[in-house]
């Protein structure tokens, strides 16, 4: 018996888990203070986020470095090495520190 309370509030539930759910992809911090209006949605559940250093990504308890393969702490303490499924994952759904120009073909 007991329970765990993330840092930001959230208590975890065994049963009825409604977070992240996949149908509500709010932020918790959204969920107790409401969305912000659109053009300035949050990126993430700190508002605003941590600034990803030059060349990596934020992989939720740190950043990476895709040269290194090493994933840091947010106070840039060493945390660990990524394996070749981590560094997948990372750099196919985390949030990156720059922005990508993708051209959208006209329709015919």
């Amino acid at each position: 018996q007991g329970k765990y309370t993330f840092a930001d509030g959230l208590e975890y539930k065994d049963k009825k888990w409604h977070y992240c759910d996949g149908y509500d992809r709010r932020f918790y911090t959204e969920i107790c203070s409401g969305l912000k209006p659109a053009g300035i949605s949050q990126l993430t559940n700190l508002d605003p986020p941590k600034k990803i250093p030059e060349g990596c990504y934020d992989c939720g308890d740190g950043f990476y470095n895709p040269e290194t393969r090493v994933i840091v702490d947010y106070k840039l303490r060493f945390l660990r090495n990524a394996d070749d499924d981590e560094h997948e994952w990372i750099i196919r759904t985390c949030r990156k520190a720059w922005d990508e120009t993708i051209e959208q073909k006209p329709k015919p």
